[in-house]
């Protein structure tokens, strides 16, 4: 064996031993890709408490029958909407950190006062965390960190959207919901006065006090009974009245009666004060006992109709055309 030999079989030795420790030994800066929230699953997540960057807040706690929304008298959230995000907090993985200088933590959107969302989670072990979910990282991956650590991580399948902070992202919005098929009778009463609709023997809707000269606008009444019978919330605010909601005042009160297989039933509206900040109005159905708000779009033609637009209005004839005078030669 030559010299040169020698020296080549030497340095194809020094190239495996190079390759045993780039694949074997730990990589600097990577660290075991253990779950972010300890042995912490799905199930055993209790509370959720979600807040985003706008300062919107929304508490969601499990209860015996299912997840509710605590700050609201415990109306009912829906759990195939909450599930999944528990299953996805609870598969977070502290992987490679990609950042522990708290000067990039503002600008990964991860500090204490600045962050996309923030998630305080309890278990039913009391074990409680809080995590900040940040700026997009590419695709679904999102940056996030847990409160009191310097490691920034990268959630791969956690985005802000996931966990948005209104209650209308976690509920069933429908809030009354009734056949206006069924309907055979409804009266609206708002400033604008009382107005009295019943189907008749035709099963035709008619108005109370139409003259004879007048004609009911049955396209604008369909419209108001659309309305009276499909309210969707923007949130529901618990079972108790306030004096702040106004329905010692309301601006508006709708009866709806229905019939069905000779079973009636009688539904009343009641439409209280309107929130400018938010454009809504505070509502409450005699099917619910919550007290919920509403956009105003929603409610806005119960409130501001009066008599005017359930009539049609006649249409100016045309007077006839007057003849030019011929002018002299």
């Amino acid at each position: 064996m030559t010299r040169l030999h020698q020296i080549l079989i030497g340095l194809l030795a020094a190239q495996l031993i190079l390759v045993g420790l780039v694949f074997f030994l730990p990589q600097p800066g990577r660290a075991a890709a253990t779950p972010l929230l300890g042995d912490t699953k799905a199930e055993d997540i209790t509370t959720l408490t979600i807040q985003d960057d706008r300062g919107v807040r929304i508490k969601l706690a499990k209860a015996a029958a299912g997840w509710v929304l605590p700050e609201a008298d415990d109306f009912p959230a829906d759990d195939a909407k909450i599930t999944p995000v528990t299953v996805k907090l609870a598969a977070l993985k502290a992987g490679r950190s990609v950042a522990q200088n708290e000067a990039n933590f503002k600008r990964l959107q991860v500090a204490d006062d600045t962050y996309q969302r923030k998630i305080e989670i309890s278990t039913a072990a009391g074990a409680s965390y809080t995590l900040y979910l940040g700026s997009s990282a590419g695709g679904r991956a999102t940056h996030v960190r847990l409160a009191g650590q310097r490691d920034v991580y990268i959630a791969s399948d956690l985005a802000p959207f996931d966990v948005n902070a209104d209650a209308a992202s976690w509920i069933n919005t429908m809030y009354l919901e009734a056949s206006s098929a069924d309907a055979v009778a409804l009266t609206l009463k708002n400033a604008n006065g009382e107005f009295i609709f019943e189907k008749n023997a035709q099963r035709e809707w008619t108005m109370q006090g139409v003259r004879a000269d007048e004609v009911f606008s049955t396209n604008n009444f369909s419209t108001v009974l659309t309305y009276a019978s499909s309210v969707r919330m923007t949130k529901p605010l618990g079972k108790t009245d306030h004096p702040a909601y106004g329905m010692a005042q309301p601006s508006a009160v709708v009866t709806l009666k229905t019939k069905k297989d000779d079973q009636e039933k009688t539904i009343t509206l009641t439409i209280g004060a309107r929130d400018a900040q938010d454009s809504t109005y505070i509502v409450k159905s005699s099917e619910s006992p919550y007290y919920v708000k509403v956009n105003d779009y929603s409610v806005s033609e119960l409130v501001t109709r009066g008599r005017a637009n359930f009539i049609l209005q006649p249409t100016p004839t045309p007077g006839p055309t007057a003849t030019p005078t011929p002018r002299a030669p």
